[in-house]
């Protein structure tokens, strides 16, 4: 007499799932768009940079959203929102654009905590002089290798890539530049310690 093992089913999803990796990061697949491998290796490898240090600009946005304070509150409060958005449309694009070259797209914080060039703030929370000067800093950074990467780009001959970067990239961080820079105008500030900018 054979017995045969009955399954029970539970309802629960299975859950702690493991697979090996199907592509490992740093490497790309054959994708049919024109473009050499070693294009598209350094266009992977330079947009994963850039996606890092989006990643960051933008966290840094939201911390500085949450923490905002003082006489402009409102006026920071809600701009510190609006760029974080957009720089949350950036890292998409950012990140498509990685996967159409064939490649694997950083996405965990840790992964980007370790190749950001933009500064890790204090956890605590900064006058917004500072947090405004704090952000200026790091579009100063990312602007600097997206000019450089999109000139990489161009004499790989990855116009994709080259035009994300100049109409997405550059435009949109000059112009949040240009608005955060308005609030350091011909504006004082007085600090905790009674001193100003007067």
């Amino acid at each position: 007499m054979t017995t045969m093992a009955k399954t029970v089913r539970t309802g629960m999803p299975p859950n702690a799932q493991h697979s090996h990796e199907i592509q490992a990061f740093g490497s790309v697949i054959p994708i049919p768009i024109a473009l050499a491998e070693s294009s598209r290796k350094e266009g992977v490898t330079n947009l994963n940079q850039l996606l890092a240090d989006t990643i960051t600009l933008r966290d840094l946005y939201k911390k500085h959203h949450w923490q905002a304070s003082g006489a402009t509150f409102y006026q920071l409060h809600l701009l510190f929102d609006k760029h974080a958005e957009e720089q949350n449309e950036l890292i998409d694009e950012i990140a498509e654009r990685i996967m159409k070259l064939g490649g694997i797209s950083l996405a965990m914080g840790a992964d980007v905590a370790e190749i950001t060039f933009i500064p890790r703030p204090p956890k605590g929370r900064e006058e917004a002089i500072a947090q405004i000067s704090r952000l200026l800093h790091a579009h100063e950074i990312l602007l600097k290798e997206a000019r450089a990467m999109a000139k990489r780009a161009t004499e790989a001959g990855d116009d994709g890539t080259n035009d994300l970067i100049v109409s997405d990239v550059i435009r949109t961080n000059e112009s949040q530049v240009w608005f955060l820079a308005g609030h350091l105008s011909d504006t004082d500030f007085t600090y905790s310690d009674g001193s100003s900018t007067k």
